[in-house]
């Protein structure tokens, strides 16, 4: 029964704007779901969901999925995280003070470039592979503005 509750509202936050534990339990109801705002805000806890902004003063929930990183978030993590880079072929070497490698990748990760098709990170390095390799000047220009 959990389970298919947890379905059901991944379904229902994607297709319509839920703003609110009420309105969720509502949305529920109307899909023959009997549950408690209790149940409701439990399941918001298990399932992470997140509210996310949809405008001005609005939010909705979101799965962590589908949550994007903002562009100033990740302007703000670039310009003051990354020291240096550097590339060959198709692979790109960012490097950050130490500790901050997977804070910035996983805004990269979260930006869902289409040619980064993934990163990794230690402590203070992080390693982007880019496809196709002709696309890596473009990511390079890409991040070089954010560092401006």
């Amino acid at each position: 029964m959990k389970s298919k509750r947890h379905k059901k509202i991944l379904e229902l936050i994607q297709k319509q704007v839920i703003s609110t534990q009420e309105e969720l339990a509502m949305a529920l109801r109307k899909e023959g779901v009997r549950v408690t705002q209790a149940t409701v805000s439990r399941d918001i806890k298990e399932l992470g969901l997140v509210k996310v902004p949809i405008g001005k003063d609005l939010y909705k929930y979101a799965s962590p999925h589908e949550v994007t990183v903002s562009e100033s978030r990740l302007a703000f993590m670039l310009k003051e995280f990354v020291l240096k880079y550097d590339y060959s072929n198709n692979l790109i070497v960012l490097r950050t003070p130490p500790g901050n490698a997977q804070a910035v990748a996983s805004h990269l990760d979260n930006a869902q470039w289409e040619e980064v098709i993934g990163t990794v990170a230690g402590d203070d390095t992080i390693l982007l592979v880019i496809k196709p390799e002709e696309a890596v000047p473009k990511v390079l220009s890409r991040i070089e503005s954010y560092l401006e």
